[in-house]
């Protein structure tokens, strides 16, 4: 019998999160993590292994490019075991450092499948051991989804963890679904030299952000990759020694298509109904969501639950905060959730990032805002790194001013959507933004110049009209 104060379920960012605040916070913590790594999905095979594969993909892509420069490296040569073991060392170095702080904390770590046998109880699947505890954290996180009517048998087709093995590079790839997982997939073998075709259900990649936004990341892509289908359905694949045969449905698209592999790239799933959580009597809903209030705490009181299991968005950023607000709450801190934005990010070529309310949004919601949009050709910064393709768009109360939301496609949008956020907690309005001095000639600058296109400030531009 092990026994803990706290336990927590998962050592994912939001999982290793809790149990050091609450260790931090005099607790004695026991985390219990199904694989050997620490790190959940982010680090091991999500968030930090992408993100190194899309760092060397932009560094392949500058390389092109640099004859428009005067600069000559001559031909690309990838050695694509390079490529995976430098990746598989950024992830190391993380996952041994989150092991060493967990150890500088006392936090026990214990390595196996945890299922509930009561409100105080944890059982590991395969053993004998059983975990007691007061409180424990649900931070179990999410799997990739997998349709059943595609042969995932054939490891030519691949889900996310699959296509970040890099066990070769396909000379034709289909990336079937046309969001942020997907898309930045699909930037990572086309430096590598894949042949793309994404297929997408809806009528536009990256359903969730404004059309406005991701339409400089469709043009850029459109001529980079084979095909781009929309409003498109994958009806059947088929395995042959050809490749995988693929049946589409769609205005655009062929009937049948062979490729050398297929990413399937369709979403997540939560994990709730994967831990014994109805023999502690924890609610959880037929798609495998908890649900938990602000204080993170579920319908039954010692226990929590945070992350990607929680709800959307299915984000480390989110989960990061709500962990820190379980741990707090079970030590006596008053604590709460209360986010006004959770911003987005696509780390495609260029980058797509938004927080707040969309246009979308706002228009569905019946709020009348008003609307600046900056093109990144006016940036001096831009085109002195080669990239006049951007654009900022703020949105604003039409009656106050405050800033209800922003979306940013361009080089590091991700970075650059962080201002906006803190506009956005901080009840900024568009005078609070254009009015601060934004260092000059820079990317972030134009996020205050599409305040100032609101306000009719710019000078950068010809002022919109006014409305009469």
């Amino acid at each position: 019998m092990i026994k803990a104060q706290v336990l927590v379920i998962g050592s994912g960012p939001g999982g290793y999160t809790a149990a050091f605040r609450a260790a931090d916070l005099g607790k004695e913590v026991v985390l219990v993590e199904k694989y050997e790594s620490l790190g959940g999905v982010c680090l091991n095979v999500g968030c930090i292994p992408s993100k190194s594969l899309l760092h060397t993909a932009q560094i392949i892509n500058e390389a092109k490019h640099a004859n428009e420069l005067g600069i000559s490296f001559g031909d690309t040569k990838i050695d694509i075991d390079g490529v995976r073991k430098s990746k598989e060392s950024i992830v190391n170095k993380l996952t041994a450092g989150i092991q060493a702080l967990a150890k500088a904390r006392k936090v026990k770590v214990v390595t196996g499948h945890a299922k509930f046998l009561s409100k105080n109880q944890v059982s590991l699947e395969g053993t004998d051991e059983v975990i007691e505890f007061e409180h424990c954290i649900i931070a179990a996180g999410s799997r990739v989804t997998k349709m059943p009517m595609f042969p995932f048998n054939d490891e030519r087709v691949m889900d996310s963890t699959d296509a970040l093995m890099m066990d070769d590079i396909p000379k034709r790839l289909l990336v079937v679904g046309g969001g942020i997982i997907g898309l930045e997939m699909a930037t990572i073998y086309d430096a590598l030299g894949s042949e793309i075709t994404i297929v997408e259900l809806g009528g536009q990649i990256i359903p969730a952000a404004d059309k406005d936004i991701v339409s400089p990341l469709l043009k850029r892509i459109k001529k980079n990759y084979a095909n781009i289908f929309l409003n498109t359905k994958v009806t059947k694949m088929t395995a042959s020694k050809k490749g995988i045969k693929v049946n589409f449905e769609g205005k655009d698209a062929p009937k049948t298509d062979t490729f050398d592999k297929v990413l399937v790239a369709v979403g997540r799933s939560p994990n709730g109904q994967m831990i014994g959580a109805e023999n502690a009597g924890v609610n959880v809903d037929q798609n495998g969501f908890i649900s938990a209030n602000n204080q993170m705490q579920t319908n039954v009181d010692n226990i929590f639950a945070i992350g990607d299991i929680v709800g959307q968005p299915m984000l480390a950023h989110k989960a990061t905060h709500e962990a820190k607000v379980a741990a707090e709450v079970i030590c006596g801190q008053k604590s709460g959730f209360d986010a006004l934005t959770i911003p987005s990010v696509a780390y495609t070529d260029p980058e797509v990032a938004w927080t707040g309310k969309t246009e979308k949004e706002l228009t569905e919601e019946g709020i009348k805002f008003d609307k600046g949009v900056f093109p990144w050709a006016a940036s001096g910064r831009s085109l002195s790194i080669g990239r006049s393709e951007g654009v900022s768009k703020g949105l604003f109360d039409a009656e106050s001013g405050k800033i209800l939301g922003m979306g940013i496609c361009g080089t590091n949008a991700g970075d650059l959507i962080s201002e906006a956020s803190l506009a956005i907690e901080m009840g900024c309005d568009m005078s609070d933004i254009a009015l601060t001095i934004h260092a000059h000639p820079t990317l972030s600058e134009t996020t205050a110049f599409a305040a100032e296109m609101v306000e009719g400030t710019i000078t950068d531009l010809m002022p919109p009209k006014k409305k009469k």
